[in-house]
């Protein structure tokens, strides 16, 4: 299982870092990987969502990596980076910011504030809901659909 993560991550951040010059990414790949980087180049371009573990065998670490890449789609559509971070006994920034204990997703917005944090597994629909709740969200979607703000005063 270790071993499949391993290669499953390699190719998307493989992928990802071709569009590291800001170049769009095909597919609007979701990066997936270590938490290696500073969250501030993240601010107004995606949404962090840190997975926080003791170890990366820990059962609710394997379980929300499962059902993060079983909608890859989905995550990919809002604009969220998943960062991991497996080492507990390293101290980290963000160890220090969030003081995981055990198991915790912590989900950020562009802006950088806290839209969820959970010491448990939670669903991809989850995680999507709370993200299509937020005001730049709304706006993205409305975007998208080529609804500016003229056309709602009408």
């Amino acid at each position: 299982m270790k071993r499949g993560f391993s290669m499953f991550f390699g190719v998307l951040m493989a992928s990802s870092v071709l569009a590291a010059d800001g170049a769009a990414i095909p597919g609007d790949e979701v990066l997936i990987g270590p938490m290696d980087t500073d969250l501030s180049e993240f601010l107004w371009k995606k949404r962090p969502l840190v997975v926080f573990a003791d170890s990366e065998n820990d059962p609710r670490f394997i379980q929300q990596m499962d059902k993060v890449t079983a909608r890859l789609d989905d995550l990919a559509e809002r604009d969220v980076i998943v960062l991991t971070d497996t080492n507990a006994g390293e101290r980290t920034e963000l160890r220090d910011r969030f003081h995981p204990r055990g198991f915790m997703i912590v989900l950020l917005s562009k802006d950088g504030s806290i839209v969820l944090r959970r010491p448990a597994p939670r669903d991809v629909r989850e995680l999507s809901r709370s993200i299509d709740k937020l005001p730049l969200r709304q706006q993205e979607i409305r975007d998208r659909r080529g609804i500016g703000d003229d056309e709602r005063a009408q």
